[in-house]
């Protein structure tokens, strides 16, 4: 398949590595110079061009433009009718990019997340699916969701990450600041919470966990008290504002 990026930010690239080794033919924007230099380097089938020039050498494109810079960058160049073009873009609707892009299709906007760079990510989808399955679905689980404004709420509860790594993150420097050791920490904490989560449902993982007076039921109460459970829906409620 001849694949073109145009955008070559963080999440661009891994989508990249995640197909850098799978016998496609990979043209990649050169907007930014030190991903693509870096993305050309380690695989074989990775190369560099002009925008135009991805365009004109790709029939899937995978948009990974900036909000701020879309609309102009799209507008400067032609596309082809027959093209099929995924945006990866979390702000603009299908309705705002699909005529900058014309008469190439816009099959469906695509949410992928860093891990898609080695496998394992989740990768939301609304619009077509089939050519994400094709190219994604072996190492990573596909979320098609049925409308954009279920793909705005699927994205503010996406941002539960960051707190949940700051929170692991932080436990792991309260051991260490008791004595242990900084890195067998993290890897502790780290290893122990996306263990037990993969391991199954939240509900009976809880249920587990509910030991009275225990270590886990304590320090869920303390924290619930303290208004974790609040102030995380009032956030949530927040982004989608």
């Amino acid at each position: 398949m001849r694949i073109g990026v145009l955008g070559l930010g963080t999440i661009t690239s891994a989508l990249v590595e995640g197909i850098g080794n799978d016998g496609h033919t990979i043209i990649v924007s050169e907007r930014n110079a030190i991903n693509s230099a870096r993305l050309s380097e380690k695989f074989r089938s990775v190369s560099v061009a002009k925008n135009q020039s991805v365009v004109d050498t790709s029939d899937v494109i995978f948009l990974g433009l900036t909000d701020g810079v879309y609309k102009d960058v799209l507008s400067g160049l032609t596309f082809r009718e027959g093209q099929k073009i995924v945006s990866l873009m979390a702000g603009p609707q299908i309705a705002e990019v699909a005529p900058l892009v014309a008469p190439a299709q816009l099959v469906a906007r695509m949410i992928p997340f860093p891990s898609i760079s080695t496998g394992g990510s989740q990768i939301l989808v609304f619009g077509q699916t089939e050519l994400i399955e094709e190219l994604f679905g072996a190492r990573n689980t596909i979320f098609p969701i049925d409308s954009e404004d279920a793909l705005a709420d699927w994205l503010c509860v996406q941002a539960v990450l960051s707190p949940a790594v700051l929170m692991v993150q932080q436990a792991a420097e309260w051991l260490a600041d008791q004595g242990a050791d900084a890195e067998s920490s993290e890897r502790f904490v780290r290893e122990l919470v996306g263990s037990s989560l993969l391991a199954g449902p939240c509900a009976p993982l809880l249920r587990a966990l509910d030991t009275p007076g225990g270590y886990n039921q304590r320090l869920r109460d303390m924290m619930v008290d303290g208004g974790m459970t609040v102030h995380l829906k009032e956030g949530l409620k927040a982004l989608q504002e």
